[in-house]
């Protein structure tokens, strides 16, 4: 790919046609790659639509070059200049990847609406194996051990989420996932939720037009307190996808494919 020598070695995978009006950045969760939004990007409200799909690897997911600096701010200033450069004029994001994008636009690094599927406000919904993980690889000796038995565990744990026929692609991509690099980056997201408390007065101080999208049986949690305070916030529009999990955009692919579609295109405003 073309572009600055800084994005030259990202994971980068792009469909749409070329002078698309739209261009959006779609970033993947947190040990994901570009695959898991494949079903998505070829699903017909996006391949019919006037956008350019341009979906990134998170840097140091899946086997990725991580940058030095793993910290959340860096990683939405990064990719903010990534967006930049591509163009970009919305931001999707899925898990991690949504929690990137949202520190995109509350760290003034987009301006443009953003598409979070099962963002994390607070470290109280997080997946209490990843929590649990994160804090026994902070003891030492017991540290080096936590994140390999983890990315042993991660696989197991999402099959069944996954289609049967897209099973062996995406959990092969799983398996590339570094125990280093996930120890030292789940810690700084963990003390990035912790500086915060809650990012939902983030997300609507930005100003920035989201819409937050969660399964139906997602396991990140969500408090009655955020969802009221999202609700309230008129930049913000919570939608809920029937008959999926945390894994969304594969288990529902056309339906958050319309989703963004519509929210791309001004229909969903």
């Amino acid at each position: 790919m073309g572009g600055s020598a800084q994005f030259h070695h990202w994971d980068v995978r792009e469909s749409g046609p070329t002078d698309a009006p739209h261009r959006v950045l779609l970033l993947p969760g947190g040990l994901c790659s570009t695959a898991f939004y494949e079903d998505m990007m070829a699903a017909p409200p996006l391949t019919t639509a006037p956008i350019r799909l341009v979906a990134a690897t998170v840097p140091g997911h899946a086997g990725t070059v991580a940058p030095e600096d793993v910290s959340m701010e860096n990683y939405a200033a990064i990719t903010g200049a990534f967006a930049a450069e591509h163009g970009c004029t919305a931001v999707v994001g899925h898990s991690i990847g949504a929690n990137i994008a949202m520190e995109m636009v509350g760290g003034g690094h987009f301006t443009g609406p953003v598409v979070l599927l099962s963002p994390t406000f607070s470290r109280p919904d997080e997946s209490k194996a990843l929590a649990v993980s994160t804090t026994l690889a902070r003891v030492p000796g017991l540290g080096s051990l936590a994140w390999p038995a983890m990315l042993w565990l991660a696989p197991k744990a999402l099959a069944d989420s996954i289609p049967e026929r897209r099973r062996p692609a995406l959990l092969a991509d799983l398996k590339r996932n570094s125990a280093p690099f996930c120890r030292r980056a789940m810690a700084e997201y963990f003390d990035y939720l912790d500086r915060h408390g809650s990012l939902v007065p983030r997300l609507c101080g930005s100003g920035s037009r989201a819409w937050v999208v969660r399964g139906d049986r997602d396991e990140i949690g969500l408090t009655d307190a955020e969802r009221a305070a999202l609700e309230a916030c008129a930049s913000v529009t919570v939608r809920e996808i029937p008959d999926s999990g945390h894994l969304v955009m594969v288990e529902q692919p056309e339906a958050v494919a319309r989703l963004i579609a519509d929210a791309v295109l001004g229909a969903g405003r």
